[in-house]
C-alpha cells in the first residue's frame, strides 16, 4: 500500500488493461455481472419514471419551487434514516436479497407520489422511495465489488452505465407516452409490474453471488477520515449534478426555455445518454488514462455543461449542455465507489455505506437546495450553485490520487 496518507491504490484490480470490446464482452456474457447491472437498471427506470412527471406533479398540486423542493427532501428524510443501518442490514440479509427486497420497495414506492392527492401523502411516498433507493443502492454496489472480487474482473463503471440506461430509457419512453397523452399514473404502473417481473427473474442468479464474510467492523458506520472526507466531497458534488439533472432539467426546459413537456422529459435522457456511453468505456479507459485525470477533468467538463445551459436559456443548447454534464459525471461515481471500499485503515462495507451516505445526500438533498434558491433568486442561480460546487471539486480531486 503506498505509503502517502493521500493516495488510494486500487492493487485489487487486474494488471493488464482490458480493451472497451473485450471490457463490454465481459460484463453481458457474465450471467452474475449482467444480473447487477440489470439491479441497477431497476433503481434508475424507478427513478427515472418518476423524475419525468415531476412537472405534472408540480402543476397538480400546485406548488411552487420552494414548495417542490420542500416535498422533495422527504426523499433525503428517508435516506438518512436508512444509510446508518445499511451496513447492518446487508451483513445479515446478504447483498443478494438485500438487493431484491429493496428493489421491491422501490417499485411500489413510486406509485404513491405520481397518484398522491395531496402533498402529505406524496411525502411519505418520497420518504419510502428514499428508504428503498438507499439500501438499494449500497446493497447493489456490494454486489458489484463482491463479482468484481470473486471473479477478477472488472465491472463497477458498467454496472454504472446499467443505471444510466436505465434513466435514459425511462426518460425517453416517459416522453413518447407524454406526446400521446397517455396517463403518468398508467405509465408508472405499467413499469412497476414490468420492473417486479423482472426483479423476480432475477433473484435465482443473484443468490449465487459469493459474498464477503461479514464482521463487527464491516457493518458498521464510521466517521470519516480526511481522505474520505475529500472523497465526500468530489462525489456529494457529481451526486448535485447527477440530482439536477434528475429532479430539475425537465422543470428548467418547460419553464425557462418554454420547451414542450415531451422535448422537456428528454433533459434527463440527454444526460442520461452522456452518462450510458461513457459508463460503458468506464472499465477500458479509467486504467488507460488515470481515474484522478478523469476525477479533476470530468468535474470541470460537468460545470461547463451546465453552466452552458445555464447562460444560453435555448432549448437544443440546455439540452447540449445536459449532454456535457453526464459525459463529465460518467465515471467519478464508479471511480470512487470503488475507492472508498480501499481507504487504508477502514474496513471494505464500511467505505463504502460511509462514501454512498453522504454522496447520496447530494443526490436527493441538492435538489431541494436548487428549488430554495430558485424560489429566491430564480433556477438558472440554483443551477449556478452546483457549478461553483463542481469547480471546487476540480480542484479537490488533485489531492486525491485513485
Amino acid at each position: 500500500m503506498n505509503q502517502n496518507p493521500m493516495n488510494i491504490t486500487l492493487d485489487e484490480k487486474p494488471s493488464t488493461t482490458p480493451s472497451l470490446l473485450r471490457s463490454l464482452q465481459t460484463f453481458f456474457t457474465n450471467p452474475q455481472a449482467r444480473a447487477v447491472g440489470l439491479v441497477f437498471t431497476t433503481e434508475s427506470l424507478s427513478l427515472g419514471g418518476w423524475v419525468a412527471h415531476i412537472p405534472y406533479v408540480k402543476e397538480k398540486l400546485h406548488l411552487t419551487d420552494a414548495g417542490l423542493g420542500m416535498v422533495l427532501f422527504a426523499m433525503p428524510v428517508g435516506l438518512l434514516l436508512m444509510n446508518p443501518l445499511t451496513g447492518w442490514i446487508i451483513a445479515r440479509l446478504g447483498a443478494a436479497r438485500t438487493c431484491f427486497l429493496s428493489a421491491l420497495v422501490l417499485c411500489f414506492s413510486t406509485l404513491i407520489p405520481i397518484n398522491a392527492p395531496n402533498v402529505a401523502l406524496m411525502a411519505f411516498g418520497l420518504f419510502l422511495v428514499g428508504l428503498s433507493a438507499a439500501l438499494l443502492n449500497v446493497a447493489m454496489n456490494t454486489c458489484a465489488a463482491d463479482v468484481e472480487r470473486e471473479q477478477k474482473i472488472l465491472i463497477m463503471s458498467s454496472c454504472h452505465g446499467m443505471w444510466s440506461l436505465g434513466g435514459m430509457v425511462g426518460s425517453l419512453l416517459a416522453g413518447i407516452l407524454i406526446a400521446i397523452h397517455v396517463s403518468p399514473s398508467i405509465h408508472m404502473l405499467a413499469v412497476t409490474i414490468a420492473l417486479l417481473l423482472l426483479t423476480v427473474a432475477l433473484r435465482p442468479i443473484l443468490a449465487t453471488i459469493p459474498a464477503q464474510p461479514p464482521t463487527e467492523s464491516s457493518a458498521a458506520f464510521v466517521k470519516p477520515n480526511m481522505l474520505l472526507l475529500l472523497m465526500i466531497f468530489i462525489g456529494l458534488a457529481v451526486a448535485m449534478g447527477e440530482g439536477a439533472a434528475l429532479d430539475w432539467s425537465a422543470v428548467y426546459l418547460h419553464e425557462s426555455t418554454g420547451a414542450s413537456s415531451q422535448i422537456a422529459a428528454l433533459g434527463f435522457g440527454c444526460f442520461s445518454l452522456a452518462m450510458t456511453i461513457g459508463r460503458f468505456m468506464g472499465d477500458a479507459i479509467i486504467p488507460r488514462f488515470g481515474a484522478k485525470r478523469i476525477l479533476s477533468v470530468g468535474s470541470l467538463v460537468a460545470a461547463s455543461g451546465l453552466l452552458l445551459a445555464i447562460l444560453v436559456p435555448v432549448p437544443l443548447v440546455v439540452l447540449a449542455g445536459f449532454t456535457l454534464l453526464g459525459a463529465g459525471c460518467s465515471l467519478i461515481a464508479p471511480i470512487l465507489y470503488t475507492a472508498s471500499m480501499r481507504v487504508p485503515g477502514i474496513p471494505a462495507a464500511t467505505g463504502l455505506a460511509t462514501f454512498a451516505t453522504f454522496s447520496f445526500i447530494g443526490f436527493l438533498a441538492g435538489p431541494p437546495v436548487i428549488g430554495f434558491v430558485a424560489e429566491a433568486y430564480g433556477l438558472a442561480y440554483g443551477l449556478g450553485l452546483v457549478v461553483v460546487v463542481l469547480v471546487l471539486s476540480a480542484f479537490i480531486s488533485r489531492k486525491v490520487n485513485v
